[in-house]
């Protein structure tokens, strides 16, 4: 059975993630210069058997990443098999992309258990903040990828507002990146 895997890029050191309009402490780190480095964040990337995500998030990198071809993050997901999880969108122009609006247990049950020939990778939850709150709430989350930022950023949203039960997390490695950041993977203790 595939794991689904939240990937939480922009992490701040307050909890926070960064809105809209916060785009500075984003890009000021942006990915690890060092090539191995770089290969192992976006490793976890290329092995996923389907990348999920709202439609907020799908319009946002579906406008930057069919326009930035060459970055490395286009290179994988442009081709990659992608959900929408959306009640409201009707067409979904990127290639390789499913719109999900049927309940959402339902959906990520069947991505999970697919027989579909694509292989055998996880699903990559890339995102937005209404999606993942509302996977979290409804305990779909199988581990947590978190990208800290050495970076206390005030105000913004946290991630974790909003889930009225308390879980544990398993630490499973942690990554001190040459740009500052720090790569954590927690699973969920079950």
């Amino acid at each position: 059975m595939r794991k689904l895997i939240a990937c939480v890029f922009f992490y701040s050191l307050d909890g926070l993630l960064a809105d809209e309009g916060t785009e500075y402490w984003r890009f000021c780190f942006g990915l690890p210069d060092d090539p191995a480095e770089k290969e192992q964040s976006l490793g976890r990337f290329r092995s996923a058997h389907t990348h999920v995500m709202g439609r907020v998030a799908y319009e946002a990198m579906a406008d930057a990443l069919t326009k930035d071809t060459g970055h490395p993050v286009a290179e994988i997901l442009n081709p990659a098999r992608k959900v929408v999880f959306s009640r409201t969108l009707k067409t979904a122009d990127w290639a390789r992309t499913t719109i999900a609006a049927g309940d959402t247990t339902e959906e990520i049950d069947r991505l999970r258990h697919g027989g579909d020939g694509d292989g055998d990778g996880d699903i990559i939850l890339w995102g937005g903040v209404r999606l993942w709150r509302s996977l979290m709430r409804l305990d779909l989350i199988d581990e947590f990828h978190l990208d800290l930022f050495p970076y206390v950023a005030g105000e913004g949203t946290r991630l974790f507002d909003g889930d009225p039960r308390s879980y544990q997390l398993d630490l499973v490695s942690s990554t001190a990146r040459s740009n500052g950041t720090v790569g954590l993977h927690y699973r969920r203790h079950r």
